[in-house]
C-alpha cells in the first residue's frame, strides 16, 4: 500500500496522513491516532527518500564501532542492541548505518558524517573513563545517545546505562551472604566505564564486610569465552583459589563453565558463579531454572530504549538531556551455593 491509497482509504488528504505519520504538531490527536493505526493494519511503511525531502533529515542514525582498540563490540551483546535499536528506527521510518572504524579514524569519521549530513543523530557505543568524543560530538552539535556513560561528570548528554555499580555490589553481597569470603572478579577492560564502575561496586561491597580486595583475584580482559576460561584455570592454580566468582559477561560465565570442567569441580557446590548479561538471543540461560545465578540486563530492550530517546532528542533539539539509569534484574540460579565448609571455616579463621 502507497500513501496515495492509505490516503482515500481513510477519507484524508495525501498532506494530512504525511503530516501524521511524521509528527507534525497542527495534526489532531485523533487523526494521527487513526491514521497511525490503519498504517500498522495495512503493513505501510513511508518512502524514506520522501519522507527525507519533506523535513530536510537524512532519517538515519549512525552507529559508529571502534575496530582497532580492544572493545570486544561485535559480540553477541551488541548484536541484540542493534536489534533492539533497528527495531524503532524500522518503526518510524529511519534507516540505521553501521560504520567500523579504526579508533585513530574515528573523530574523522564524525566529522565527515556531520559535515555531509549524512545521518540526524547517532549513538555513542563503549564509553571509556577517558573518551575524547563528548567534546567532539558536542563541537560538532550532532545529537546523540550514549549507551553507558562518560567517566567523570554525568550531566550535560544524553545516556541511557545500567546501575553497574550498584548489581555488581549486590552480587557481591549475595556471595558473601553465602559464607564467601574468596571472590574473584573477572571484569571486561577497566579502561571501559562500565567495567570501572562493576569493579568499584564488587570491592566496596567487599569493604562493607571487611573483607580485603585481594589484587590476585581480580582480572580484567577482553570479554570472550576464551579470556573466560584462561581467567579461571588461572584462579583455580591459585595457592589460595576462590571459592566464588563474579564475571562481568555471560559470555566469559561460558569459559569459567568449561574451566570447572576441566579441573572437575561442580558449579553450586564445588564453585559458585554469577554472570551479567544473560539476557540474549542466541544464548539462553538454561530452562525454567536457570543454569547460572545472574545480573538479567535485557540488552535487546536498551537497545529500543535509546533509540527511542535519540529520536526524542532529533525531533525536540532544545530539550533537556535525557538520561536514564536502569537496575539489572537478580536471578537465582543453580550455579550459586554455600561456600565449601573446609574452606569457609579456614577463609574465616
Amino acid at each position: 500500500m502507497n500513501l496515495r491509497e492509505l490516503a482515500r482509504m481513510l477519507g484524508l488528504s495525501q498532506t494530512t496522513v504525511s503530516r501524521a505519520l511524521n509528527g507534525y504538531p497542527e495534526v489532531s490527536e485523533a487523526t494521527r491516532e487513526r491514521v497511525t493505526s490503519a498504517a500498522r493494519q495495512h503493513n505501510y511503511r513511508p518512502n524514506t527518500r520522501a519522507k527525507a525531502l519533506a523535513t530536510g533529515r537524512a532519517m538515519a542514525i549512525a552507529h559508529v564501532i571502534p575496530l582497532s582498540s580492544q572493545h570486544e563490540m561485535v559480540n553477541p551483546v551488541f548484536a541484540d542492541f542493534i536489534a533492539g535499536a533497528g527495531e524503532t528506527y524500522a518503526r518510524n521510518g529511519y534507516e540505521m548505518m553501521l560504520s567500523m572504524t579504526g579508533d585513530r579514524e574515528e573523530a574523522r569519521l564524525y566529522r565527515d558524517l556531520r559535515a555531509r549530513d549524512a545521518v540526524d543523530g547517532m549513538i555513542v557505543h563503549a564509553p571509556r573513563l577517558t573518551d575524547g568524543r563528548r567534546a567532539l560530538l558536542d563541537e560538532l552539535g550532532l545529537p546523540y545517545v550514549v549507551h553507558g556513560r562518560f567517566g567523570g561528570d554525568t550531566s550535560g548528554y544524553n545516556w541511557l546505562d545500567m546501575n553497574n555499580r550498584r548489581s555488581f555490589a549486590r552480587a557481591t553481597t549475595f556471595l558473601i551472604e553465602l559464607g564467601h569470603r574468596r571472590i574473584a572478579l573477572i571484569n571486561g577492560l577497566e579502561g571501559m566505564d562500565f567495567a570501572a564502575r562493576r569493579r568499584d561496586g564488587y570491592v566496596s561491597a567487599l569493604a562493607d564486610h571487611a573483607i580485603s580486595a585481594d589484587p590476585a583475584l581480580m582480572t580484567a580482559c577482553e570479554m570472550t569465552e576464551y579470556n573466560g576460561f584462561e581467567a579461571a584455570m588461572a584462579l583455580f592454580s591459585n595457592r589460595n583459589p576462590p571459592t566464588a566468582i563474579l564475571t562481568s559477561s555471560m559470555i566469559m560465565a561460558m569459559g569459567v563453565r568449561r574451566a570447572c570442567y576441566v579441573r572437575g569441580l561442580r558449579l553450586g557446590r564445588d564453585i559458585s558463579l554469577i554472570s551479567h548479561d544473560d539476557d540474549l538471543s542466541y544464548f539462553r540461560n538454561g530452562g525454567a531454572v536457570p543454569e547460572f545465578t545472574v545480573l538479567r540486563s535485557p540488552v535487546r530492550e536498551h537497545g529500543r530504549l535509546a533509540a527511542a530517546m535519540l529520536l526524542q532528542v532529533i525531533q525536540d533539539p532544545g530539550c533537556a538531556p535525557l538520561t536514564r539509569l536502569l537496575e539489572a534484574e537478580f536471578n537465582v540460579g543453580q550455579s550459586t551455593g554455600a561456600a565449601p565448609v573446609a574452606l569457609r571455616t579456614a577463609n574465616q579463621g
